[in-house]
């Protein structure tokens, strides 16, 4: 991940799931009526409701005119949107609605404010105010609608007009009732004198509303849609002109899945993805004589990404579902390039693991582990019949992701030097998050790509040429109490201890996205000090921890001193099931989906520059409406 990716993946924390429709709605009323009794000022016509009925009557303006629009939005607008072609759920509009309540409460709010301090400006200011308000949330909620259901401008109007438009016919039904009600006459004249005739007057507050204000309303819709149509069109060209794609269907999928589990997010990143062949490696350990599958190391060379469920972000425990044995699935040498575009491309994986798993010729005896050190690289192999398992890491050096091409020719220089077939992991499991400008990420041509393709060449040769011994072979696994958020997924802690020639080496695999600065030496410390010849903790590289939180590593949220004892405790009965065992590595090739050669990167910056550009553009429209806004009213 570099520094761009980083930045893209920290926006994810002002992302939350939308809650229920009905917490939103039942919020907004109480607001509203908080609002009413604040803002209104039921007048001299109601001073015989003074003390607990006032305020009742100011709290029902405040619900009749600012929640009930909320309601009637949270429960219309999905519909509305839907008929349209439009994707909103009932609890983002719910949500929606919420918030666009709140702006108006805030803009009342602080008009009421001021009308106090400044009597000459008496409830008129308010009422504009409020019109000013409705115009507002009519250009927000017209920028969401448009963003999210990808709606034309017409046809984005509707569902985005519903909470203004049911504020300015409740503002002109309900101040006809109450002329009727207390002059008496007509019921039709009660309604229409207002706009007949300005010097009418509607008892209390209602006496400041007058038809131009209505007008004035209409007005400033006008105007803002076409700000938000301006906006939308200027932020979104980038993208069309240099990927082809539409910013706001990136904007859509990403809420959508964050926000609801949606799998918009796939669609998208369909119409980015290229065709790709990656091997898929797999490493089996049965029972001899052809006996029952003990474990079972799987490794497609992809990334699993790009967040929660969405693409592969949810490999590991794909792979584990279907799996005779206790399944391993450690990181590959892939970066987020290598992301699969959607999750059915997990199912062509998992065939060629399949294939793979059928071709494996098994032996019953392998070589002791060896560790090679190289520059920053340090490499534990150990050969099953002639083909290796080889884990790298940097640690205690920071790294992230090792790029697909120097895992192909760190594989290249392991076989060319002695092993028939190799499966390369990355052990992934020392860094510190997302600060610094590169993230420790391996490309080619850097110093420790070099470092870790002499380690891989160096452990070939050693193993090529090392004695082999009958292999025994124990596991052990534990889901643990810890959650997602807490940086381990539902795979928990896995260790298979390997046993040859009186040797010890445990192999631990934890279900994260890698792993805070030293736990994993300190880990690998406490195995050495159980006992154990050599030790190495991979992680999976699960992006199923990282919805929310870009930066989620192992050992962030949890004690260090605990997740060590629970290694270690699964490490011994993983030594206490050691058995003989056969073993027998295959390799298939298949092609996939992926992101593609550097479309992480151009997406990660066309993202960000939309944040920082995107944001100072809309501030300039901001202003401008307002300022044209403050004009008109001046003017009327």
């Amino acid at each position: 991940m570099t520094a761009s990716q980083s930045n893209l993946a920290g926006l994810s924390r002002f992302i939350f799931r939308a809650p229920n429709w009905y917490t939103s709605l039942a919020f907004a009323l109480l607001v509203a009526a908080i609002a009413g009794i604040g803002a209104f000022d039921s007048g001299e016509a109601n001073a015989v409701f003074r003390g607990i009925l006032f305020i009742g009557q100011d709290a029902w303006e405040g619900i009749f005119f600012i929640g009930i629009p909320t309601v009637v939005a949270g429960f219309a607008t999905p519909w509305v949107d839907r008929y349209t072609g439009g994707r909103l759920t009932y609890n983002r509009a719910s949500l929606l609605a919420l918030i666009c309540e709140l702006v108006i409460v805030a803009v009342v709010s602080v008009a009421a404010l001021i009308a106090y301090l400044s009597p000459r400006l008496g409830q008129p200011f308010v009422f504009d105010s409020l019109m000013f308000a409705l115009a507002s949330i009519f250009a927000f909620r017209l920028l969401v609608v448009m963003a999210v259901s990808r709606s034309s401008l017409p046809m984005a109007v509707l569902p985005a007009g519903i909470q203004t438009g049911v504020a300015a016919a409740l503002l002109f039904v309900y101040s006809g009732a109450i002329r009727y009600l207390a002059d008496g006459g007509s019921a039709l004249e009660a309604f229409l004198t207002p706009f007949l005739h300005e010097s009418a007057e509607a008892p209390g507050v209602l006496s400041t509303i007058s038809p131009v204000q209505f007008g004035l309303l209409g007005v400033l819709c006008v105007i803002y849609a076409l700000a938000v149509y301006v906006f939308l069109v200027a932020v979104d060209r980038p993208w069309r002109r240099s990927m082809g794609v539409s910013m706001l269907d990136f904007l859509r999928g990403f809420i959508g899945h964050v926000a609801e589990g949606t799998r918009e997010l796939e669609d998208f990143f369909e119409q980015l993805g290229e065709k790709a062949v990656v091997p898929v490696t797999v490493l089996a350990f049965r029972d001899p004589d052809g006996g029952g599958e003990k474990a079972r190391f799987v490794l497609p060379m992809i990334h699993p990404g790009p967040m929660g469920e969405i693409g592969g972000g949810n490999l590991p425990e794909r792979v584990a579902e279907t799996t005779e044995g206790l399944a391993f699935p450690p990181h590959a040498t892939a970066g987020h390039d290598f992301n699969l575009v959607t999750e059915r491309e997990v199912d062509r994986l998992i065939d060629a693991a399949d294939r793979a798993h059928r071709r494996i010729d098994y032996a019953e005896e392998a070589t002791r582990s060896d560790r090679v050190r190289d520059g920053d690289a340090k490499m534990l192999g150990q050969a099953f019949g002639g083909d290796g398992l080889l884990v790298n890491t940097f640690s205690p050096g920071f790294a992230d992701d090792v790029e697909y091409g120097v895992g192909l020719a760190a594989t290249t220089e392991a076989r060319t030097h002695g092993l028939d077939d190799v499966l390369l992991v990355d052990a992934h499991n020392c860094n510190n998050g997302l600060d610094g400008p590169d993230l420790g990420h391996v490309t080619p041509g850097s110093s420790r790509s070099f470092d870790m393709i002499n380690a891989a060449s160096r452990t070939g040769e050693r193993l090529g040429s090392a004695a082999e011994a009958p292999l025994s072979l124990g596991t052990a696994w534990e889901e643990t109490e810890w959650e997602p958020n807490e940086g381990i997924g539902p795979l928990g802690i896995r260790v298979a201890v390997t046993a040859v020639d009186g040797q010890e080496t445990a192999y631990v695999l934890v279900d994260g996205n890698n792993m805070e600065p030293w736990l994993r030496d300190r880990t690998v410390d406490a195995l050495a000090g159980a006992g154990f010849d050599n030790a190495e903790v991979m992680t999976t590289d699960t992006h199923i921890v990282n919805t929310v939180e870009a930066d989620n590593q192992i050992g962030a949220e949890i004690e260090h001193s605990a997740f060590i004892d629970a290694v270690t405790d699964i490490a011994e009965r993983a030594r206490a099931d050691t058995e003989p065992v056969e073993a027998g590595m295959a390799t298939e090739r298949v092609e996939v989906t992926v992101f593609g050669n550097d479309r992480t990167e151009t997406l990660a910056s066309h993202a960000n520059a939309v944040v920082s550009l995107g944001g100072a553009f809309a501030l300039a429209v901001i202003i401008a409406v307002i300022t044209i806004s403050v004009l008109l009213f001046f003017v009327t």
